[in-house]
């Protein structure tokens, strides 16, 4: 699939940035609504599909809108990027190592919010 540029997008860059405006409007949308917010904008089909295939993927719902449909995350950005660390961490196999490269790439602020997150975690909680 090719920007207006000629540049063809990464594999699954429409699919995240289609996943930005659904997050960043709070509110389910129709394609055209999608298609409006997206810059180069893509075809209407082609958002149409991308919002399907996220549908089968179970990360966006769809709700009959009259006789259209509109689309709204499943989860939350900031659910779905958990989600996301947590899977990236099962399929490695030194998690300390993972972990500790992670750890050194956040910056002062975002270590002293996880040690305080850590801190505040019961043994056990999750």
């Amino acid at each position: 699939m090719n920007d207006s540029d000629g540049r063809r997008r990464a594999s699954g860059e429409l699919e995240g940035q289609v996943m930005n405006v659904l997050w960043a409007a709070g509110r389910s949308m129709t394609p055209a609504e999608v298609q409006a917010q997206l810059e180069p904008a893509p075809a209407y089909n082609t958002v149409q599909t991308i919002l399907i295939r996220l549908v089968d993927k179970q990360v966006v719902r769809r709700s009959r809108v009259g006789r259209a449909h509109a689309y709204e995350p499943v989860n939350s950005e900031a659910d779905a990027a958990a989600a996301q660390l947590r899977a990236t961490l099962s399929g490695v196999g030194d998690r300390q190592l993972t972990l500790q490269r992670f750890a050194e790439t956040l910056d002062d602020a975002e270590a002293q919010v996880l040690r305080r997150l850590l801190s505040d975690m019961r043994p056990g909680d999750k």
